[in-house]
């Protein structure tokens, strides 16, 4: 029998190059996976999703053995619960478990964009852009089509999976000119109103809109009319066009209308780029597709939206309905939190909806208000609700730029009071006990108002500084 070389830190961290780790990766992973059953485990949002369907038929195609396991958080808990045997692959999660990784006497793999904290275990091997040097911002989803072309060429079909997958994560940076991915796709890149789905009528885009939110017109048909009348949009044959077919003389008028009503003093947030890819034979808003799969999943079938994502007429009428379900949710919530009782301080919001508001979305509609008009620049929201087990789900977003790191707030949070935690730098959350419910509130409160004193110092008075020198 082949001697098993150790899988350890100096080969999966020495490469400059992300292409050349996923390289590496993919044909450790296929020597491996000949004599091992594989466990991959992946995260249940639009870009875990697309990573587990990519992964999925990447390994049918290549007949390995393998099972599928769609997680909302990676916790030691759920390690200890993971097969003892066989290969653990690991999608969009993973990167800040190493340590417990490294106590597990089997050989891991982890596809993953998120921050890394900790030290490369021998058994893990890891390709994260946090880790090598990469030309393009990248999402799982961007690094599981890598994967599965460095597998098989036959693969490079999923490559709108991936586009999907990076759109999901708010990857905007897409480019035609230099990415492999967007080439391979054959990804339609038009730059527009980013309302979707830009392939439907204007008018239905408009009243289910959550990004941007529009206060009076989203969730609301009669603001939707007198925002398009505002904008001088008329019918066409009893329609409104779809979004796309806008001339730039009407994208002009609304994008204008939209701005009143949000009271932005700027296009950001509201042109941008639009993805359209086929899908099911026809072209479709990637935006869309995404808010698709993230419905489905947040809903609890996680599964169904694999299925979907690989292209089963079976799935799409589920899918459709959930997501017409999950559409209404949002609208809810955002009303329900116009009436919730808030803590407000100097550059921060907590929201605390209790059983008012789904622990599934709660991350959405943190992430519609942050996009929204109603909070200035800079501002910290914060969400909560009350989950299964007794536990809460928090989520963070920065309302536009700030130099707050979430991720670090949420970290430090979590070690003085316990939980889980996770995310980006702009937007990043934790799970806790629901015991330490106002302990969290009042220790969050406090970790936000230093950061915002390190960031923001207070002037020192030129006359005082003076007095002091002599």
């Amino acid at each position: 029998m082949e001697e098993e070389v150790s899988i350890g830190k100096s080969e999966s961290t020495d490469f400059v190059s992300l292409k050349e780790a996923i390289n590496y990766l993919a044909e450790r992973f296929q020597k491996q996976s000949e004599k091992s059953p594989v466990h991959v485990v992946s995260h249940f949002d639009t870009d875990g999703i697309t990573s587990a369907s990519i992964i999925t038929k990447c390994l049918q195609r290549d007949d390995v053995e393998f099972d599928l396991t769609i997680l909302k958080s990676l916790t030691p808990e759920i390690i200890s619960t993971l097969p003892k045997e066989g290969i653990l692959f690991f999608l969009d999660l993973a990167s800040n478990s190493l340590d417990i990784l490294a106590t597990l006497n089997q050989q891991v793999f982890i596809l993953d964009h998120h921050e890394v904290s900790q030290e490369i275990p021998e058994n893990v091997t890891i390709a994260n852009p946090r880790l090598q040097e990469s030309n393009e911002e990248i999402s799982s989803a961007g690094l599981c089509y890598l994967f599965a072309k460095k597998i098989s060429s036959e693969n490079k079909d999923l490559a709108p999976l991936a586009i999907v997958g990076m759109v999901g994560d708010s990857i905007e940076t897409i480019s035609l000119n230099n990415s492999e991915i967007a080439r391979d796709s054959e990804v339609i890149i038009k730059k527009g109103l980013k309302i979707y789905p830009s392939t439907r009528p204007i008018n239905r885009a408009l009243e289910f809109s959550s990004s941007p939110y529009i206060p009076g017109v989203t969730g609301d048909r009669e603001g939707v009319v007198q925002l398009l009348r505002d904008a001088k949009i008329e019918r066409d044959d009893g329609k409104y066009k779809n979004l796309i077919e806008l001339s730039e003389e009407e994208m002009t008028r609304i994008v204008t209308a939209i701005m009143l009503k949000t009271m932005k003093k700027s296009e950001e947030g509201i042109i941008g780029n639009i993805f359209l890819i086929k899908q099911f034979n026809q072209l479709e808003d990637a935006r869309e597709l995404s808010a698709k799969i993230n419905a489905t999943s947040r809903l609890g079938e996680p599964y169904k939206a694999v299925l979907y994502c690989l292209g089963q007429a079976d799935a799409k009428k589920s899918v459709e309905n959930m997501y017409a379900k999950y559409k209404q949710f949002i609208i809810s919530g955002l009303k329900k939190v116009e009436k919730l009782e808030k803590a407000e301080g100097k550059g921060y919001l907590i929201i605390n909806a209790k059983n008012e508001i789904s622990d599934a979305i709660i991350g959405v509609i943190a992430s519609i208000l942050s996009h929204s008009s109603v909070y200035e620049e800079g501002t910290i929201i914060v969400a909560m609700s009350y989950s299964e087990e007794k536990k809460i789900k928090v989520s963070g977003r920065a309302v536009g730029k700030t130099n707050r790191n979430l991720r670090e707030i949420f970290e430090r949070v979590t070690l003085n009071i316990g939980g889980e935690f996770g995310g980006h730098p702009q937007a990043a959350g934790c799970i806790i006990d629901s015991m330490r419910e106002q302990e969290f509130i009042e220790t969050i409160k406090k970790s936000l108002e230093i950061e915002l004193v390190k960031i923001n110092p207070s002037p020192v008075n030129p006359q005082e500084n003076q007095s002091q020198n002599l």
